[in-house]
Protein backbone atom coordinates (compact mmCIF):
# COMPACT_ATOMS: atom_id res chain seq x y z
CA UNK A 1 0.00 0.00 0.00
CA UNK A 2 1.33 3.41 -0.91
CA UNK A 3 1.55 5.76 2.04
CA UNK A 4 2.20 9.47 1.79
CA UNK A 5 1.87 11.14 5.22
CA UNK A 6 1.59 14.54 3.59
CA UNK A 7 -1.72 13.68 1.90
CA UNK A 8 -3.93 14.04 4.97
CA UNK A 9 -2.94 16.17 7.92
CA UNK A 10 -6.34 15.97 9.60
CA UNK A 11 -8.56 12.96 9.07
CA UNK A 12 -11.61 11.18 10.44
CA UNK A 13 -12.88 7.59 10.29
CA UNK A 14 -16.09 6.07 11.60
CA UNK A 15 -16.64 2.39 12.30
CA UNK A 16 -20.16 1.07 12.90
CA UNK A 17 -20.29 -2.08 15.03
CA UNK A 18 -23.29 -4.26 15.88
CA UNK A 19 -24.09 -5.41 19.40
CA UNK A 20 -21.77 -8.37 19.08
CA UNK A 21 -19.07 -9.89 21.31
CA UNK A 22 -16.55 -9.50 18.43
CA UNK A 23 -17.03 -5.71 18.31
CA UNK A 24 -14.11 -4.87 20.66
CA UNK A 25 -11.72 -7.05 18.63
CA UNK A 26 -12.86 -5.50 15.33
CA UNK A 27 -12.50 -2.01 16.81
CA UNK A 28 -8.97 -2.75 18.11
CA UNK A 29 -7.80 -4.07 14.75
CA UNK A 30 -9.34 -1.15 12.89
CA UNK A 31 -7.72 1.38 15.24
CA UNK A 32 -4.35 -0.34 14.88
CA UNK A 33 -4.56 -0.05 11.09
CA UNK A 34 -5.58 3.61 11.20
CA UNK A 35 -2.79 4.56 13.59
CA UNK A 36 -0.17 2.54 11.70
CA UNK A 37 -1.15 3.90 8.30
CA UNK A 38 -1.11 7.50 9.52
CA UNK A 39 2.23 7.12 11.30
CA UNK A 40 1.10 7.28 14.93
CA UNK A 41 2.57 4.02 16.15
CA UNK A 42 3.48 5.46 19.56
CA UNK A 43 -0.24 5.95 20.26
CA UNK A 44 -1.56 2.71 18.80
CA UNK A 45 -1.28 0.49 21.90
CA UNK A 46 -2.96 3.03 24.18
CA UNK A 47 -5.65 3.85 21.63
CA UNK A 48 -6.38 0.15 21.11
CA UNK A 49 -6.65 -0.55 24.84
CA UNK A 50 -8.91 2.40 25.61
CA UNK A 51 -11.12 1.87 22.57
CA UNK A 52 -11.49 -1.79 23.45
CA UNK A 53 -12.63 -0.86 26.95
CA UNK A 54 -15.21 1.62 25.67
CA UNK A 55 -16.56 -0.71 22.99
CA UNK A 56 -16.74 -3.56 25.52
CA UNK A 57 -18.81 -1.32 27.80
CA UNK A 58 -21.04 -0.41 24.86
CA UNK A 59 -21.63 -4.10 24.15
CA UNK A 60 -22.24 -4.99 27.81
CA UNK A 61 -24.44 -2.08 28.85
CA UNK A 62 -26.44 -1.09 25.78
CA UNK A 63 -28.91 -3.03 23.71
CA UNK A 64 -28.05 -1.74 20.28
CA UNK A 65 -25.21 -0.98 17.90
CA UNK A 66 -22.27 1.29 18.62
CA UNK A 67 -19.94 3.43 16.57
CA UNK A 68 -16.32 4.44 16.94
CA UNK A 69 -15.09 7.71 15.49
CA UNK A 70 -11.37 8.44 15.24
CA UNK A 71 -10.35 11.96 14.34
CA UNK A 72 -7.03 13.72 14.09
CA UNK A 73 -7.13 17.45 14.59
CA UNK A 74 -3.74 19.11 14.71
CA UNK A 75 -1.62 17.47 17.38
CA UNK A 76 -4.52 15.55 18.97
CA UNK A 77 -6.28 12.31 18.11
CA UNK A 78 -9.79 11.90 19.54
CA UNK A 79 -11.57 8.58 19.76
CA UNK A 80 -15.29 8.68 20.55
CA UNK A 81 -17.57 5.71 21.17
CA UNK A 82 -21.33 6.14 20.86
CA UNK A 83 -23.84 3.59 22.15
CA UNK A 84 -27.61 3.47 22.67
CA UNK A 85 -27.57 3.57 26.50
CA UNK A 86 -28.05 7.20 27.63
CA UNK A 87 -26.77 6.52 31.17
CA UNK A 88 -23.35 8.03 31.77
CA UNK A 89 -21.00 5.96 33.92
CA UNK A 90 -19.56 7.54 37.03
CA UNK A 91 -16.14 6.79 38.42
CA UNK A 92 -17.07 8.30 41.77
CA UNK A 93 -20.15 6.15 42.32
CA UNK A 94 -18.71 2.88 41.08
CA UNK A 95 -17.38 0.48 43.70
CA UNK A 96 -13.72 -0.29 43.25
CA UNK A 97 -13.17 -3.79 41.89
CA UNK A 98 -11.10 -6.11 44.04
CA UNK A 99 -7.54 -6.71 42.91
CA UNK A 100 -8.38 -10.13 41.45
CA UNK A 101 -11.34 -8.90 39.35
CA UNK A 102 -11.03 -9.29 35.58
CA UNK A 103 -13.42 -6.43 34.80
CA UNK A 104 -14.53 -3.10 36.26
CA UNK A 105 -11.47 -0.99 35.49
CA UNK A 106 -12.25 0.25 31.98
CA UNK A 107 -12.99 3.87 32.77
CA UNK A 108 -10.15 4.00 35.27
CA UNK A 109 -7.81 2.98 32.45
CA UNK A 110 -9.26 5.73 30.28
CA UNK A 111 -8.78 8.24 33.09
CA UNK A 112 -5.17 7.16 33.71
CA UNK A 113 -3.99 6.76 30.12
CA UNK A 114 -5.77 9.46 28.12
CA UNK A 115 -4.59 13.06 27.98
CA UNK A 116 -8.23 14.09 28.39
CA UNK A 117 -11.59 12.34 28.30
CA UNK A 118 -15.27 12.91 28.91
CA UNK A 119 -18.76 11.98 27.92
CA UNK A 120 -22.24 13.30 27.42
CA UNK A 121 -25.77 12.13 26.84
CA UNK A 122 -27.35 12.52 23.41
CA UNK A 123 -31.07 13.22 23.24
CA UNK A 124 -33.30 14.55 20.47
CA UNK A 125 -30.46 14.78 17.95
CA UNK A 126 -31.31 15.84 14.37
CA UNK A 127 -29.80 12.57 13.09
CA UNK A 128 -32.07 10.62 15.43
CA UNK A 129 -29.17 9.47 17.59
CA UNK A 130 -29.83 8.97 21.25
CA UNK A 131 -27.64 7.39 23.85
CA UNK A 132 -24.25 8.56 25.04
CA UNK A 133 -20.85 9.41 23.68
CA UNK A 134 -17.66 8.72 25.64
CA UNK A 135 -14.43 10.14 24.20
CA UNK A 136 -10.73 10.36 24.93
CA UNK A 137 -7.83 12.27 23.42
CA UNK A 138 -4.19 11.41 22.99
CA UNK A 139 -1.36 13.71 21.95
CA UNK A 140 -0.13 12.97 18.45
CA UNK A 141 3.27 13.23 16.86
CA UNK A 142 3.47 11.68 13.43
CA UNK A 143 6.38 9.31 12.85
CA UNK A 144 7.67 8.66 9.38
CA UNK A 145 7.07 5.07 8.32
CA UNK A 146 9.76 3.07 6.64
CA UNK A 147 8.36 1.72 3.34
Amino acid sequence: MSHDPELADDWEYTLQVPSDPMAPCIARRTLRTIFEEHGFLELADTAELLTSELVTNAYRYSDGPASVRVKRDGDRVRVAVWDTNPRLPSLDAAPRPDEEAEQGRGLELVQWCADSWGGYTLRDQPQGLEGKLIWFELGARRQQRVP
